[in-house]
C-alpha cells in the first residue's frame, strides 16, 4: 500500500493497480457493497475491503487528498489498529494545500435505529466533531463500555493505537471457513467468553504456529496486555470515525453510538450524506449582522472601485480574504432602475444583480495588490448564470465571491452567489482581469 498526495477537491481514492485498468474507487458510502467483516467499497471493478482503520487514521491526522495505491484487493490489517498507519504519515509529513477546507455543520439531531440489532446512533449539533461510544455484548469479560473523543487532536493517542477484537466462537467460525489467512493473535485481542479445554488451546496453538497458548484471568487470549482498560470500546470508537469519513465531508457534531458495528456505521453515513446534501446550499450561506462593523462601508468602496452613483451596487463589504469576500447590497424603492422596470411589479434585473457580484468581484482582486487605487477591473467572461429567485425593494442582498483558482498575471476566476435570507437568488462563474491603469 502506498499514500501519494493528491489535489484539493481530490477527496480520499484507492487504486487497484494490480488489476490491467488500475481502477480507481472513490472512498464514499455510495459505494460499500460488504460490512459483515469489516467495510468494503467496490466501483469501476475496483474493490478494496478493511479501509475503515486507513481512514480513521486520515480522519485523525487531518488528511484530507490523497490516493491509496494496492496491490491486492485489501488494507493491511497490520496490529489491528490505526497506529502504524498514522506512523508512516508522521514520518513523511502532511501538506497544508492552497484550499478553503469545507466543514458542514450539523443543525438538528439526526437518528438511526435498528431494532434487529439494538443498535442506536445520533448526530448531534456541535462546535466540534466529537464522538462518544458504548459497547455491550452481554459479556462477563468486556461488561459494558464506554469511550469518548472530545476533539480529533486526541486521536493519535487516545484512539489510533486500540486493535480490533473479537470472541473466541469467531475466531472458530474464521478459521473453519479459511477467512483469516493473514490473521495472527499479535492482531486482534481474542475474547474468551465461554470455557475452553487443553486440547483446544493446543489446536490454536498449531494453527498460529505458536508454542503454547494461554488463557489470561481476565479471558484475553494468550496473555495479551491491553493498551486501556476499556481498549474494545475504544476500537469501536475508531470504527466509526473510519466508517463516517465515509460521508465524504467534513462535518461539526457529537456522535453518540450505542452498540455500533460496520453495517449501522455505513446506514449511518448515508443518512449524514443525504442530509448534507439536502441542506448543502445552507452551510454556504453567510452570516450577516447588521450590527457587524463593515471591513469596507461605502465610503472605502466608492474609493477602491471606479463604479459612482447610479451605477455603485455594494453598500459594504462583511467579509474579505485572499480567497474570498462577501458584500451587502441593500435593495430600495428608491432605486433608480425600479422606475422603468415592472412598473406596478419592482424586480431587480438579473443583469444589475451580476454587476453587484462583479463589483464585489473587483473588491477581492484589487485585495491582492499593495496599490489598490492604480487598478482597474474589467470582466472578460460570465458564465453558468443560474437566477434562482427574484430579488424585490426591502430585500437585503448578500453576495459572496470566491476564487476558484489561485490568480495568475491579473487573472481572476471566482464563482458568485447572492441570497436572500438563506434563499440563493443568483450564481455564476466570472472570470476578471486586473489591470494596471497607467497600461490600459
Amino acid at each position: 500500500m502506498t499514500l501519494k498526495p493528491a489535489n484539493p477537491g481530490f477527496g480520499i481514492r484507492f487504486q487497484r493497480i494490480d488489476l490491467p485498468e488500475k481502477p480507481v474507487v472513490k472512498a464514499d458510502v455510495d459505494y460499500v457493497v460488504d460490512t459483515s467483516r469489516g467495510t468494503t467499497i467496490e466501483h469501476n471493478g475496483a474493490r478494496v475491503s478493511t479501509i475503515e482503520h486507513i481512514l480513521a487514521a486520515l480522519v485523525g491526522m487531518g488528511v484530507d487528498n490523497t490516493l491509496i495505491e494496492l496491490d491486492g484487493p485489501e488494507i493491511p490489517i497490520m496490529d489491528g489498529s490505526a497506529r502504524e498507519f498514522i506512523e508512516a504519515i508522521e514520518s513523511v509529513g502532511i501538506q497544508e494545500q492552497e484550499a478553503r477546507r469545507i466543514v458542514y455543520t450539523i443543525d438538528t439531531n439526526i437518528h438511526f435505529y435498528d431494532p434487529v440489532k439494538n443498535v442506536d446512533m445520533l448526530a448531534l449539533p456541535s462546535a466540534e466533531y466529537q464522538i462518544t461510544t458504548l459497547i455491550d455484548f452481554n459479556s462477563p469479560i468486556l461488561g459494558t463500555q464506554h469511550a469518548s473523543l472530545k476533539h480529533i487532536s486526541e486521536f493519535k493517542n487516545e484512539i489510533a493505537p486500540c486493535r480490533t477484537f473479537c470472541f473466541l466462537h469467531e475466531l472458530e467460525y474464521l478459521l473453519q471457513h479459511n477467512l483469516i489467512k493473514g490473521g495472527d493473535l499479535s492482531n486482534a485481542i481474542v475474547v474468551v467468553d465461554k470455557p475452553v479445554t487443553q486440547e483446544e488451546l493446543n489446536h490454536l496453538a498449531k494453527v498460529f504456529n505458536k508454542p503454547k497458548i494461554e488463557v489470561k484471568h481476565e479471558g484475553i487470549l494468550n496473555n495479551i496486555q491491553m493498551h486501556f482498560p476499556n481498549e474494545p470500546s475504544r476500537h469501536k470508537l475508531l470504527d466509526v470515525v473510519g466508517d463516517l469519513a465515509l460521508v465524504g465531508h467534513n462535518i461539526k457534531a457529537h456522535i453518540i453510538a450505542s452498540r455500533p458495528g460496520h453495517a449501522s456505521n455505513v446506514e449511518f453515513a448515508k443518512k449524514i450524506k443525504q442530509y448534507i446534501k439536502k441542506n448543502k446550499h445552507i452551510s454556504d450561506i453567510p452570516h450577516y449582522d447588521p450590527n457587524q462593523q463593515a471591513i469596507y462601508d461605502i465610503t472605502q468602496i466608492e474609493k477602491a472601485l471606479p463604479h459612482k452613483y447610479p451605477f455603485l451596487l455594494v453598500d459594504k463589504i462583511i467579509e474579505l480574504s485572499d480567497r474570498h469576500v462577501v458584500g451587502i447590497k441593500n435593495v430600495t424603492f428608491n432605486e433608480h432602475f425600479f422606475q422603468g422596470h415592472f412598473p406596478g411589479n419592482p424586480v431587480m434585473p438579473g443583469v444589475l444583480q451580476i454587476e453587484a457580484m462583479a463589483q464585489v468581484g473587483g473588491i477581492l482582486g484589487l485585495n491582492n495588490y499593495s496599490d489598490p487605487e492604480n487598478y482597474d477591473t474589467y470582466f472578460l467572461k460570465i458564465d453558468k448564470v443560474r437566477f434562482k429567485h427574484k430579488v424585490v425593494p426591502g430585500d437585503t442582498l448578500i453576495l459572496k465571491m470566491e476564487l476558484l483558482s489561485p490568480m495568475r498575471r491579473g487573472i481572476c476566476e471566482m464563482r458568485g452567489t447572492a441570497y436572500v435570507g438563506n434563499k440563493l437568488a443568483t450564481e455564476a462563474e466570472l472570470v476578471a482581469q486586473i489591470i494596471r491603469k497607467d497600461k490600459k
